[in-house]
């Protein structure tokens, strides 16, 4: 396909002006492809498309717009592999986790908001008044490039499903999953206007759209710094704002509880998508008298992890998505060192092309230190230990973020009683792990709203009071 082009108002469009941007692969530093810079006049024309189309999508019944869903799931199933691997080339994210869990938990979340819409009550009465949820407009989608298509998925489909119009404009370092998606969106035909997408960088284009005065919600996925200026922009008009925003997330282990369990779920998260998640457990807030054996396990379950091409099946940690991404990585790797932490494996630039970084681990680290409050996004964790289970807690919540988090502990009462105490919008239980309705959303700076099933899907609706 022809990803130098827009879609807008139901058709693939070029845009008014003439500027490119290239979309490197980072495992290369190649060239794969090329999209167009959206102008200001681009942007208009998508706005435009999605007020006109508003009306009388909104109008459509649930089970009719959920019809169109139900087949873009299909066509997602269908083109699994091809989105996997356009992941893989433009994110770096390794094949098994493109496939496995990028395009599989998109599918997976779709079908729990298709759920969520079908079963949701739209009108109920407190005593008299007639109360009735209603779609708000127009939405400005702007996506991060750490998930390229569910991320996309987790603002499109709630708002779409509630009767709201979108415009969508993807991270300018991986557009190419975006791009086919909207692929996928014109073949099941979704009416024009409906869904609109537009590339380009986001101090332009993404705050182009935002500050739209048509545009009536901004939804919005990526760092707490960039959150707070589309804030700003939203508070012109006054728009609803929904953010999803950074993390510095804990993984607190308690006294008698599995160093196994804890260690794994830890390292998955700093390894899958290399450690480029917001909801990674970067801080690993362990016991003082278990430090020695965390740091045992940790390289033992390390020292099998296969650093290399990630096309390759066998491939466990792929390059950071940019060489900026990569300098600012080791950046944090150097102020780590500089402030007294000590890194126990890793802390290096692998030797090879792309922008490849070693798994690393700092112990001997305090909880103010830079690399334990600042989010760094690569493959990088920090051991903290504590005296007191009080203190643990105190540890735990001591950041300005409060996105996810974990306890593992041997009573599941007890942890479950601890997790309550953790100022966080999720938090996984020993085994527990994340389903594609619960909801997800943070504290603190790490966002306002909520994104997957019914709790994302009030995200994009007005309520109303009929008072009869």
């Amino acid at each position: 396909m022809n990803y130098q082009q827009f879609y807008i108002d139901g058709e693939w469009v070029s845009s008014s002006g003439t500027e490119t941007i290239d979309v490197l692969n980072p495992a290369t530093d190649e060239v794969i492809d090329k999209v167009s810079a959206a102008t200001t006049e681009d942007v208009d024309r998508a706005v435009k498309a999605a007020k006109k189309a508003f009306p009388s999508w909104s109008a459509l019944t649930v089970a009719e717009r959920a019809s169109y869903f139900k087949k873009l799931k299909q066509a997602l199933k269908d083109n699994l592999g091809t989105l996997a691997d356009l992941m893989t080339a433009e994110l770096g994210a390794t094949t098994r986790f493109s496939h496995d869990v990028q395009v599989t938990m998109s599918i997976n979340e779709m079908e729990a908001t298709i759920r969520a819409a079908e079963t949701y009550q739209f009108d109920h009465y407190i005593r008299d008044a007639l109360v009735t949820a209603e779609p708000i407009g127009v939405v400005a989608c702007i996506s991060p490039w750490n998930y390229p298509l569910n991320q996309i998925q987790r603002k499109i489909s709630p708002a779409l499903l509630a009767g709201n119009t979108v415009v969508v404009k993807p991270a300018t370092e991986t557009p190419l999953t975006a791009l086919y998606f909207a692929k996928l969106i014109d073949e099941v035909g979704f009416p024009a206007g409906v869904f609109n997408i537009l590339t380009g960088s986001g101090s332009k284009v993404g705050t182009g759209i935002a500050s739209h005065p048509d545009v009536d919600v901004i939804s919005f996925t990526g760092s707490t710094e960039v959150g707070e200026k589309l804030y700003a922009a939203g508070s012109k008009g006054i728009k609803k704002i929904i953010l999803e925003l950074g993390g510095k997330s804990p993984m607190l282990l308690l006294p008698g509880g599995s160093i196994k369990t804890a260690v794994k779920k830890t390292l998955g998260t700093i390894i899958n998508n290399q450690g480029q998640s917001c909801s990674a457990l970067t801080r690993l807030i362990v016991p003082k008298d278990d430090l020695k054996a965390v740091q045992e396990e940790l390289l033992t379950q390390l020292k099998d992890v296969k650093i290399g091409d990630p096309t390759l099946e066998d491939t466990d940690l792929g390059p950071v998505v940019s060489a900026k991404q990569e300098e600012t990585v080791l950046g944090y790797i150097a102020k780590g060192k500089e402030e007294g932490a000590t890194i126990l494996t890793g802390g290096n630039k692998v030797d090879r092309p792309g922008h490849y970084i070693e798994p690393t681990v700092f112990v001997d680290v305090k909880n103010d230190m830079t690399i334990a409050q600042e989010e760094i996004f690569g493959p990088v964790l920090t051991v903290i230990p504590y005296e007191s289970v009080e203190e643990g807690i105190t540890i735990s919540n001591d950041t300005t973020y409060g996105l996810s988090g974990a306890v593992v502990g041997p009573d599941e009462d007890e942890a479950v009683a601890i997790a309550r105490k953790l100022r966080t919008g999720n938090v996984m239980v020993n085994e527990g792990a994340v389903t594609a309705d619960s909801p997800f959303g943070g504290y603190k700076e790490s966002g306002i709203g909520h994104e997957k099933g019914v709790y994302g899907f009030e995200d994009y609706l007005n309520i109303k009071a009929i008072l009869r």
